[in-house]
């Protein structure tokens, strides 16, 4: 198995954020508008004339940022693969050029307002690139990677606990069928210890759920029913299930509803899991029955915090948990772009 470090020897050749991702487009324009602030501030010496100042000067940077903002999301594919360093001199290119263009298309003085535009746009590219690179060498490649391996053994423990016990309630009864568990058991394993960093088709993560529900059936018996509902959507099932999620992504889910919804109820219960794509994007489903059964504690929120941070660290701001309890059903719904094959994050890693 690969070891990851704990230190890198050191931040290596700059990197190329992926312009098509949410969160990488709203840090630039974060960026830019404080870039503007700060102009502002050292050119204005009066205070009185700031306000003013900052409506003048966000006026001249919104149809240049517009369009750097549009030509890189369009280029973005090209510039993955053009190479960093090649990028990096294209990006700034193109914010020029953006720039250069905005004072044209109002009418200014190309030479004397676009150079000074165009110096600004040098800057204002140059700034975002490295702050940009500078949050990549933060969560990629080996502080990524140690923090999905930690956040993925703390489930582990959970998943473990609740199928041993699976397998303790039949070994008296049903020592075959305890055995056989305990081959699915040492299976399941197998794969868990795969390494984890990185995205798994949809199929197997649906793969793993089933046997852990198999083995949660030696428990549970008739009292636990699982329903899933599997949308076609554009290019059918087998493009559905072809999608690329994070691994462990609807197991500790699955543990969830049945610790929380089934277990503690005294009659059947069932929980239903809604796989369905919309366009680009990819919408998972766990839905369970309520139990106000007393003396069966509150579980905490572990699962759910470890899944945001890893959605976090997989696409930044393009994916989302949310929760909705009306009393009588608990639904966890998860969206994350639907991606197929060798999917880029929020931070490209070519160098």
């Amino acid at each position: 198995m690969e070891i990851i470090k704990q230190k890198p020897a050191g931040l290596g050749p700059p990197r190329l954020p992926d312009f098509r991702n949410l969160g990488v487009i709203l840090r630039v324009l974060v960026l830019v508008s404080l870039f503007v602030v700060l102009t502002v501030g050292v050119r204005v010496d009066e205070p009185a004339e700031l306000p003013a100042a900052l409506v003048l000067m966000a006026g001249q940077v919104a149809l240049p940022l517009l369009l750097t903002v549009l030509l890189l999301y369009g280029v973005a594919p090209a510039l993955l693969r053009a190479g960093a360093r090649r990028a990096w001199f294209a990006v700034v290119g193109l914010a020029v050029a953006a720039a250069l263009a905005g004072v044209a298309l109002v009418g200014g003085d190309v030479v004397a307002e676009g150079a000074r535009s165009a110096v600004w746009a040098a800057l204002a590219a140059m700034l975002c690139l490295l702050y940009l690179d500078y949050v990549r060498c933060r969560y990629t490649p080996a502080l990524a990677e140690a923090r999905l391996l930690a956040l993925t053994a703390r489930i582990r423990p959970h998943f473990f606990f609740n199928s041993l016990n699976g397998v303790l309630g039949v070994i008296r009864t049903d020592p075959r069928r305890a055995e056989r568990a305990l081959e699915e058991l040492a299976d399941l394993f197998r794969a868990l210890m795969q390494d984890n960093r990185e995205q798994v088709p949809l199929r197997d993560e649906l793969a793993l759920c089933e046997r852990y529900i198999d083995l949660e059936r030696l428990r549970l018996g008739e009292r636990l029913h699982v329903r899933w509902e599997l949308g076609e959507g554009e290019g059918g099932r087998e493009a559905l299930l072809e999608a690329r999620v994070p691994p462990l992504l609807l197991q500790p889910l699955l543990e969830n509803a049945v610790y929380h919804g089934i277990e503690p109820a005294a009659q059947a219960g069932e929980v239903v899991v809604r796989l369905a794509r919309h366009g680009k994007e990819l919408r998972l489903e766990v839905d369970n029955p309520v139990c106000d059964a007393g003396g069966h504690h509150a579980g905490n929120r572990m699962a759910l915090d470890n899944i945001r941070e890893r959605l976090m660290l997989f696409y930044d701001l393009e994916a989302g948990l949310e929760i909705n309890d009306d009393g009588r059903r608990y639904r966890v719904r998860i969206r994350l772009p639907y991606r197929t094959g060798g999917a880029l994050g929020a931070w490209n890693d070519e160098a």
